[in-house]
């Protein structure tokens, strides 16, 4: 009845590489600028993604899946509290100071910045709204889809194998 944990794997990386896809589209066509809280959520989102490929690949027996599920619930975890507390940014910009920072240099001596300087500098001011789809700004959808990843990381854990559908014959 359930999809196999490799297909939930799989669904996790797509929406993964999807979700750092459609970052990289507004930051070069629309020309948002990823703040420092973006550049964490996008390293959370590689994070989950190279995991899910990793067990969508290798396809590991139970405790395998808890160790890949495990792994990318994490990194979830971590991009949805990074995600929560750029949404209370948002909310209350007068409380906290959110631009340059020791944490944006920081960021942007990691390697991963060196490697992709356009997926993973930080120059943006996080507190800032400067798109939003159906009411939502791209924390609180950031939040809402680590949510998401973190469901099926759950799922990807406890659904077995057996539960497969049995291929359709004639």
């Amino acid at each position: 009845m359930f999809p196999s944990p490799r297909h939930v794997f799989m669904a996790i990386f797509l929406a993964c590489a999807g979700s750092l896809a459609f970052g990289l589209y507004l930051q070069e066509y629309r020309n948002l600028l990823a703040c420092p809280m973006c550049v964490v959520q996008r390293i959370a989102y590689f994070g989950i993604g190279l995991t899910a490929l990793a067990g969508a690949i290798h396809d590991p027996a139970r405790i395998g899946r808890y160790v890949y599920s495990g792994l990318a619930g994490t990194f979830a975890l971590t991009g949805l509290a990074v995600a929560l507390r750029q949404v209370w940014l948002v909310y209350h910009p007068q409380l906290a100071e959110c631009g340059i920072s020791p944490e944006e240099a920081f960021l942007n001596a990691l390697p991963l910045a060196k490697w992709w300087p356009a997926m993973f500098t930080a120059n943006g001011d996080c507190a800032r709204v400067t798109w939003s789809f159906l009411g939502l700004s791209i924390p609180e959808l950031s939040a809402a889809l680590f949510l998401g990843l973190l469901a099926l990381a759950i799922l990807a854990a406890f659904v077995s194998p057996k539960d497969k559908l049995a291929p359709v014959r004639g």
